[in-house]
């Protein structure tokens, strides 16, 4: 019997990041969490197939410290030597670090509880990626199409 167990990320990711580190093409599975790769990743339904951080370019997704024991698995938006920006394709804004803070590099994801792995290096994935960064001006709109919320204030109007 398989027992699940969450451990914080900032005591669980330092280890397999050195465990990536220590052994060439070593991958390590990673459950996900959180929504700000939506629409295409969901907190706690997704995996992430992460190896050391190589070799970097535009779209990557990757694992980032952005502060010290902060992670993030978001996409690189825009590479100026050293420095990289980052975005959560459910996310409006950035954030910002060093290519050195970048930890690991996705290869693959399990979605949708599949055991299949689709790799980023895929076209449909490829072709994802850049439609989706193309389409940067309209997220907004998108993610409430497609992830309906309604504040709370809002919800409390239409109670009796």
């Amino acid at each position: 019997m398989i027992t699940k167990r969450e451990v914080p990320n900032d005591v669980l990711l330092p280890i397999i990041i050195d465990e990536l580190s220590a052994v060439a093409g070593k991958t390590a599975v990673i459950g996900l969490r959180g929504r700000s790769m939506r629409p295409y990743l969901e907190d706690g339904r997704d995996s992430a197939e992460l190896i050391a951080a190589d070799r970097l370019k535009l779209l990557d997704v990757v694992l980032a410290e952005i502060r010290p024991g902060t992670y993030v698995l978001h996409r690189i938006v825009r590479i100026e030597g050293d420095h990289i920006t980052l975005l959560g394709d459910g996310n409006l804004t950035t954030e910002s670090c060093r290519a050195r803070d970048v930890k690991a590099r996705a290869t693959a994801f399990y979605r949708k509880g599949s055991r299949v792995r689709e790799s980023t290096d895929s076209r449909s994935f490829r072709l994802y990626s850049r439609v989706w960064h193309i389409l940067r001006p309209f997220r907004r709109l998108l993610l409430f199409i497609l992830f309906p919320h309604w504040p709370d204030r809002i919800k409390r109007l239409f109670r009796r």
